[in-house]
């Protein structure tokens, strides 16, 4: 967050259902999703996600959270490079997309899962490789030619500065898929 022109850190505090405390009544619980989702988006902004979970009177956390907390575990455990010792990346991110930067490496991530390819306005010439970060398998990059005629089975012509994306047509499982992008600078 920028104020009077300078960052200033910033946190977002959030519940997994609403209460700041235990509540038995209270079943409103955020899914694994949402908060794997608005913990990106606070990184994305620069910011910290806080996370209350409240213990009931014998000091146990409810088996409901705790299965939120292993699903969110989960999700980190193989995508956390694009969480920890991140920040902004000073990029614009295409609609239902997040990016997080950490020096050279720019994470995509996918909010919402599109059919085949995604464009990445400005970042044509400026990635060097691309993966899912989940399981590192490759995923093809290409510059459409701004000339190119669109067609039955060939995508029109985009702005010269958009990379786009081959995306598998099967959405990785997980809450959130990440795209490591290696920069070329």
């Amino acid at each position: 967050m920028v104020v009077d022109g300078r960052e200033v850190p910033w946190e977002a505090c959030q519940t997994l259902n609403g209460s700041w405390g235990y509540d038995w009544d209270n079943l409103d619980y955020k899914s694994p999703d949402l908060l794997v989702r608005m913990l990106v988006d606070s990184v994305a902004k620069g910011g910290n996600l806080l996370l209350n979970v409240g213990p009931d009177g014998r000091g146990q956390i409810d088996p409901r959270a705790r299965g939120t907390l292993a699903d969110i575990g989960a999700w980190m455990r193989v995508n956390s490079r694009s969480i920890y010792g991140c920040g902004p990346s000073g990029f614009a991110a295409p609609p239902d997309c997040r990016y997080t930067r950490r020096g050279d490496r720019l994470y995509l991530h996918l909010f919402a899962w599109p059919f085949g390819h995604l464009h990445l306005p400005g970042l044509a010439g400026r990635v060097k490789y691309a993966q899912l970060l989940h399981d590192a398998s490759e995923i093809r990059t290409r510059v459409i030619d701004p000339g190119q005629q669109a067609g039955l089975t060939t995508m029109g012509a985009v702005a010269p500065d958009v990379l786009t994306l081959d995306l598998p047509v099967q959405r990785p499982d997980g809450a959130v898929p990440v795209v490591e992008l290696f920069l070329t600078e």
